[in-house]
């Protein structure tokens, strides 16, 4: 029987009210995403490339339509049963790093694992923060690291989990040219090694380029970009 895709998004519309003013972002977007799939999605400022990610992880409710995950129901469920979906299934990367200031590195790559009651938590993100080259800042506080570090830890925290779907919003983004590219590497090879299904918004083209697929969206909708 036919693996149903990972993530399955179909005919999401999303709209806001700006002083009396409805303000369409997402208009009949359609997208489906295979298991262990690379997705870039690119876009203008402004075009609702955010706006789609938080869609297709539960953190935003489109207008209208629905998104699948493993094709099951995903948008429809309450905020409960989706972040208990999230915390089974996905993993996040920022372009603010959306570290916490009060914990220490390995902290900050624990806490999704303690939230999951495991047992190997410090074990696990011992290994995880490694595996990103930060074995000897595992003590430090984020305001004792670089940006490219802090970087690091939250693709540590990401990855430790063993998520079967990884979003990136902007991963680069607060990154200069040498550091970004550091990252790209490092995100690129972790990924594959784990097999993740990764799904990444990005105004990076280099970045977007090392992506199986390339989806430009524009006006609402997403089309294919032939890569060369």
């Amino acid at each position: 029987m036919q693996q149903p895709p990972m993530i399955q998004a179909q005919d999401l519309h999303y709209e806001i009210t700006n002083h009396d003013n409805q303000i369409r972002i997402l208009s009949g977007l359609n997208l489906s995403v295979a298991q262990g799939d690379q997705v870039a999605i690119i876009g203008s400022s402004g075009s609702g490339k955010s706006t789609l990610l938080s869609m297709l992880a539960g953190l935003d409710i489109p207008s209208s339509g629905s998104v699948q995950i493993r094709g099951k129901a995903f948008s429809a469920l309450n905020e409960d049963s989706r972040a208990a979906v999230r915390a089974a299934d996905m993993g996040f990367v920022f372009q603010s790093f959306q570290l916490l200031p009060a914990l220490t590195a390995l902290e900050n790559v624990m806490l999704p694992l303690q939230l999951k009651s495991r047992a190997d938590a410090e074990k696990l993100s011992l290994e995880a923060l490694a595996k990103v080259g930060l074995s000897h800042r595992v003590q430090h506080y984020p305001k004792q690291l670089s940006g490219g570090e802090q970087q690091r830890v939250a693709i540590a925290r990401a990855f430790a989990t063993q998520p079967s779907i990884l979003f990136a919003d902007e991963p680069t983004g607060n990154l200069d040219s040498a550091t970004g590219q550091m990252i790209i590497e490092l995100l690129f090879n972790m990924n594959q090694e784990a097999g993740t299904t990764l799904v990444l918004v990005t105004h990076d083209i280099q970045l977007a380029n090392r992506c199986k697929r390339l989806l430009k969206l524009d006006g609402g909708v997403l089309r294919e970009v032939t890569q060369s």
